[in-house]
């Protein structure tokens, strides 16, 4: 068993945890407490350790500090939602632990957990025990004061996966949420999945994606996007013949899925028709014809040769970045200033790439970034310290909010006053949001059932009801005092005109002195989201 580990070693490390995590990413979103649809943070997980494998699978050194400082590169740009920034920041800290070695014995093995640790609680303004920062800084500590007992690297990680288990099964105790629904932390599960595929990597063992595994959401898409900005060159396309049983076409696309986007691999009969986008060419060919024979091979460099035309417009003061999801909401943002629409939301949180691609299309001296969801905020935040450029995020944790600061935006106000009056905004919106319940569970003291129309009266589940009507009505009616001058309501995709409009005529009358706003969202997931100011 080796005594040290390499960076082929870790290669191998962070394909196995990222198709471990694949497999059982479902596992773990089902662990998420709260019966809302959101981000997942299994699949947030798995996005982000699966930027990093597509990009060691891409690299040929054995250097360990190089190997992962391109494993916290890739990860901290692919990082999607909370889960998924922590989990990069371990990286990242990990990185930090083995700079300048090219390999790593047990001891600064345990070092670098350790210094992934700390890197992670530091990146959390307010740290949570019994979460998976929990898990990772137990795992830590006993990684620092044990490496005397053993002699191979192997056995070592065997005794962290043990601390990380124990730990995850601990922390229904720390936070009491976890006990009431009756689960263990997700993202700490995440962690322990993770190290399970490292585990396996030091035995010599791979885990390859399964074919019941859940795929992936689609990414979050920028509008405005740089189309000269290609990740993946090589547009790759041919047709394979099938002649083997033995390699499953399913094996083949998920394998695809770790080295290339837009891809499409079709079967049809004892034809299937291939189109990817990747770095890696060769390897796809190669991957193919253990299916078949290949025909019709076409591989194209998208990557334009030309100089990027220089914009002869000079940079405007201030420009204006939004997270948005459903056209109503879109068309909001651009209405009252928006520069460019990340599309994201719940269940669809934009990675850290997605926020800078979208920082790199504005032409301003400084950018603010208006995140609208609580679990984009920290990515949001990740994007801006790697840009170059001046950026502000304004930490709106709900679209109202988002709308609400960008109605205090002044164009030529310096970017010092815009953040002051942008975020004072924030607190003088609450937000009433009206969905399904995605899963049975107990909050608050309500017994909720799968499939019950729920009411979040600032992120917290208030109301449960049969009808969505009925239920905004009762949130509305707990958000609005004597105080409040205006309401406004956005309806949903899936919500009539007609239902959201006596929806609205029912609080003018029980609300008869103030303004009461109707605007179609058409936003998913949410039937109605809420505001009253």
């Amino acid at each position: 068993m080796p005594s040290q580990i390499d960076g082929v070693l870790l290669k191998s490390a962070i394909i196995n945890a990222a198709n471990n995590l694949s497999n059982y990413k479902k596992t773990v979103d089902d662990m998420n407490v709260f019966p809302v649809p959101d981000g997942d943070t299994g699949t947030n997980m798995s996005m982000t350790i699966s930027a990093a494998a597509r990009e060691v699978m891409s690299q040929n050194g054995s250097n360990l500090s190089k190997v992962a400082d391109s494993v916290a590169s890739a990860s901290l740009r692919g990082a999607r939602g909370n889960s998924g920034v922590i989990l990069s920041q371990l990286f990242r800290g990990f990185a930090k632990g083995v700079a300048g070695q090219s390999k790593a014995d047990i001891n600064a093995f345990a070092n670098a957990v350790k210094t992934a640790s700390d890197t992670a609680y530091k990146a959390v303004m307010k740290p949570t025990e019994g979460t998976m920062l929990t898990v990772a800084r137990e795992t830590a500590e006993y990684a620092v004061s044990s490496v005397g007992e053993f002699d191979d690297i192997t056995t070592f990680v065997e005794s962290l996966l043990d601390v990380a288990k124990r730990t995850l099964d601990k922390t229904p105790d720390m936070l009491p949420v976890l006990k009431q629904a009756g689960v263990v932390d997700a993202g700490g599960m995440g962690v322990v999945v993770i190290i399970e595929g490292f585990v396996a990597a030091l035995k010599g063992q791979e885990i390859d994606v399964l074919e019941t595994a859940q795929q992936a959401p689609p990414s979050a898409v920028v509008e405005h996007a740089d189309p000269d900005k290609i990740k993946f060159i090589y547009c790759t396309e041919f047709i394979i013949t099938k002649k083997s049983l033995n390699y499953s076409v399913q094996s083949f696309r998920a394998g695809l899925e770790r080295i290339g986007d837009s891809m499409l691999v079709i079967e049809d009969g004892e034809i299937v028709k291939v189109h990817v986008h990747t770095n890696r060419p060769g390897h796809v060919i190669e991957q193919a014809t253990k299916i078949g024979e290949l025909s019709d091979i076409k591989i194209d460099n998208m990557k334009k040769q030309h100089n990027e035309t220089i914009r002869t417009a000079p940079p405007k003061k201030s420009g204006i970045i939004a997270v948005a999801s459903g056209e109503g909401f879109e068309q909001i943002f651009i209405d009252i200033g928006a520069d460019s629409i990340v599309k994201g939301g719940q269940s669809m949180n934009p990675s850290t790439e997605d926020i800078l691609s979208s920082i790199e299309t504005v032409n301003a001296e400084n950018i603010f970034v208006l995140p609208n969801n609580k679990n984009i905020i920290l990515a949001a935040q990740q994007a801006a310290d790697i840009s170059d450029k001046n950026v502000i995020v304004i930490p709106s944790k709900t679209i109202p909010q988002g709308i609400g600061a960008l109605l205090m935006f002044e164009e030529n106000a310096d970017a010092e006053h815009n953040k002051t009056e942008m975020t004072q905004a924030l607190s003088g919106i609450k937000t009433g949001q009206v969905t399904n319940a995605v899963r049975a569970s107990s909050v608050n003291g309500l017994e909720i059932k799968q499939g019950d129309i729920i009411g979040l009266s600032e992120n917290d589940i208030s109301i449960i009801g049969n009808e969505p009507n009925e239920v905004a009505m009762q949130i509305i009616q707990t958000l609005a005092d004597d105080d409040c001058v205006v309401i406004t309501i956005f309806f949903g995709n899936d919500i009539t005109e007609d239902a959201a409009n006596q929806l609205a005529e029912n609080i003018r009358r029980l609300y008869p002195n103030c303004d009461v706003l109707l605007h179609s969202g058409g936003q998913p997931i949410y039937h109605y989201i809420v505001s009253v100011e």
